[in-house]
């Protein structure tokens, strides 16, 4: 155990300094206490009744209202925030400009705003932890970096607008997301369970696991030695899947933080997740296993599948994972075949925006 803790601590380049963050837009009222003014809401129809919540701007299962045993559930799993405007010009456009979170690299931008759902968007990598985080600029009138470009907290990506699918003027926002990477072999995984046009290489958001963003913010506020790893490690677990183990996955090298414990001699890895399917951990185990399998569950009277945006199926603490919660665990482990083996999957990963 101490081997690995020495191990994880030199690859993560031991004591980190401290970020700096900075929020992407002049929106400041996250830390006012002013949420009706920060997050952009949601026309809501639920029950014959019209609402306006803003809390359907902000991260996690805040939309698709649902009455289960005389409960309201919200099933429908937003992975971003969205952040409304401060200034419009007299026809009603946003002219806020977005700005890095932290310094960082720009590695993606996406410049046609039909490619998809987040319309114009920017994804900037963060070197954290010796691992790469991921910030993503979504809905964006115009972009005015280009990728490769390094920049620093604060640094002009472009402007707010309304691009991607669903969106009008009035409802003009930034969606952003913060997100580790699933896979560096996304655009296999998506040739063979998806099957559609993928413009957007591993930079799609399908590959981009996300946490919330919002809460980090106000979180490293109030404590600026906050980092990402203590952050991921304090979500909540919903399920596990216990896995066989095929040597390190690459996704622990890339984020050696998420490992808990010694890979010596391990016959399978337990993976946490989170209700929402992000990866918080993972565990070496010496349980035999042939394919991946729920080993644990938050019991629940609710459907699981209505927690946990159709990864898993079962109720209380029976569970089996759904095609889709096969799928997002191939594509974490790097564990499909390559697309001349493949018979496409009869249910693709579900969008996660």
């Amino acid at each position: 155990m101490l081997r690995h803790f020495l191990l994880v601590f030199i690859l993560t380049g031991g004591v980190q300094a401290a970020l700096d963050l900075c929020l992407p837009t002049a929106n400041h009222r996250l830390f006012s206490g002013e949420p009706e003014s920060y997050y952009m809401y949601v026309d809501r129809t639920f029950e014959g009744q019209t609402s306006k919540p803003w809390e359907g701007g902000t991260f996690g299962y805040v939309r698709n209202a649902m009455r289960i045993d005389g409960k309201v559930v919200f099933t429908k799993f937003h992975e971003g925030i969205d952040i409304a405007p401060v200034n419009r010009d007299s026809a009603g456009n946003p002219l806020d400009l977005v700005s890095s979170i932290a310094d960082g690299q720009v590695v993606h931008t996406s410049l046609i705003a039909g490619h998809s759902n987040y319309g114009k968007y920017v994804v900037v990598e963060h070197k954290w932890e010796n691992s790469s985080i991921y910030s993503l600029y979504a809905h964006l009138a115009e972009i005015t970096c280009q990728t490769g470009d390094p920049v620093k907290a604060g640094a002009v990506l472009g402007r707010m607008g309304y691009t991607g699918a669903g969106l009008n003027r009035t409802r003009a926002h930034l969606h952003l997301e913060l997100a580790m990477l699933m896979s560096r072999h996304f655009e296999e995984w998506h040739k063979i369970g998806v099957g559609k046009v993928n413009y957007h290489g591993i930079f799609n958001g399908m590959n981009l696991a996300g946490c919330d963003p919002a809460r980090f913010f106000v979180e490293h506020k109030a404590n600026p030695e906050l980092s990402i790893s203590t952050y991921i490690g304090a979500i909540p677990v919903h399920f596990k899947v216990t896995v066989p183990a095929k040597g390190i996955p690459d996704f622990v090298t890339r984020y050696p933080w998420i490992c808990h414990g010694s890979a010596d001699g391990a016959v399978s890895w337990e993976i946490s997740f989170s209700a929402t399917g992000l990866p918080v951990a993972f565990t070496p185990s010496q349980r035999q296993v042939d394919a991946p399998v729920v080993t644990s569950i938050l019991p629940s009277t609710i459907p699981q599948r209505y927690l946990t945006r159709n990864l898993v199926n079962g109720q209380e603490n029976r569970a089996t994972l759904t095609p889709s919660g096969k799928q997002l665990v191939a594509l974490l482990t790097d564990d499909f075949p390559t697309a001349t083996e493949a018979t496409p999957e009869s249910e693709a990963l579900n969008p996660k925006h």
